[in-house]
């Protein structure tokens, strides 16, 4: 699998390179929601968090939250955004993990994801809770 994000890993194609380590590459994302919108990638390829190894997950929401102090610094945003789309259900279109650290501001209106409340009874959230804490035992 070879996605648009290996290629920047291997130089093959330009990005603005924010941060770099061993294990991860940040650059602003090139169609940003606003301006300093940045991508967290790890290096090897996984393709969301469902495969990313947990170390791995850990690191690099470990450097999401460096970045995101000094991107609303830079940027004077009022506050930022850390999400990462798994499935296509969720949004993903790159299938090559990936953290978004992403400025917003007061009023802005540039948030699309489909993330809305739902009418949900007070006993299925119990019984989805219920399923929950079982299976994680």
């Amino acid at each position: 699998m070879s996605t648009i994000f290996s290629q920047i890993i291997a130089r093959e194609i330009p990005a603005l390179i924010v941060y770099e380590d061993d294990q991860v590459i940040a650059f602003l994302d090139n169609q940003p929601v606003h301006l300093g919108h940045t991508l967290i990638v790890p290096k090897e390829e996984y393709e969301n968090v469902f495969t990313l190894p947990t170390e791995l997950f850990a690191h690099i929401t470990k450097i999401g939250q460096q970045l995101a102090t000094v991107i609303r610094d830079v940027t004077e945003a009022d506050g930022i955004n850390l999400y990462m789309n798994n499935g296509a259900a969720a949004g993903q279109e790159v299938w090559h993990a990936h953290l978004h650290v992403v400025p917003r501001y007061v009023g802005d209106d540039s948030y699309t994801a489909p993330v809305r409340a739902t009418d949900v009874s007070k006993e299925t959230q119990q019984a989805v809770a219920k399923r929950i804490t079982e299976k994680l035992s």
